[in-house]
C-alpha cells in the first residue's frame, strides 16, 4: 500500500512505496525532545522508496553511538516529518503521526524503554529493548 504523509502546513511531504520496513516507537529522551511527545514514532522505509517534495530545513545531532542524526523538517509550520541515522543511512523513518492515518501498522518494536513514561502501555506483543534494537530485551 502506498501512503502520503505530510507537514502540518502541507509544504513537505512524503510518498511511500508500499509498507514500511518496521514501525518503531523509541522513548529517547532525544525522541521525546524531537517529538514533543513521550515518544517518537517512526516507519522505516528503504530510501528508494520514499518520494520527498518541499523544502526542508536540517537538524544534526550527535548520538550517544557517536552517529550522527539527522531530522528534517519544514520551515514554515515546523513539522519534523522524516530522520535517519547515519548508521544506516539509506533507512529513512517517516513520523506516524504525519500520515494521520488510523489504520496504520501497529509498531513492531519498542526501543528506549528505559527512559518510557510508566503509563504508557503498548501491545502486549509489541517486542520492547531497554536501550537500542542490539540491547536487553524487556519484554
Amino acid at each position: 500500500m502506498n501512503r502520503h504523509a505530510h507537514c502540518q502546513c502541507g509544504r513537505l511531504q512524503v510518498d511511500s512505496q508500499g509498507e514500511p520496513d518496521s514501525v518503531v516507537v523509541c522513548s529517547c529522551t532525544e525522541c521525546q525532545r524531537r517529538s514533543g511527545s513521550p515518544f517518537g514514532e517512526g516507519a522505516y522505509y528503504q530510501r528508494d522508496k520514499l518520494s520527498m517534495r518541499g523544502t526542508a530545513r536540517e537538524y544534526v545531532r550527535k548520538t550517544e553511538a557517536g552517529n550522527s542524526f539527522h531530522t528534517f523538517f519544514c520551515p514554515i509550520c515546523a513539522t519534523s516529518l522524516y530522520f535517519f541515522s547515519s548508521r544506516d543511512p539509506n533507512r529513512v523513518g517517516v513520523a506516524v503521526g504525519a500520515f494521520a492515518d488510523p489504520s496504520f501498522p501497529a509498531p513492531h518494536r519498542s526501543v528506549f524503554d528505559e527512559s518510557k513514561h510508566s503509563w504508557i502501555a503498548l501491545p502486549a506483543d509489541t517486542p520492547g529493548f531497554t536501550r537500542g534494537r542490539d540491547s536487553d530485551r524487556t519484554r
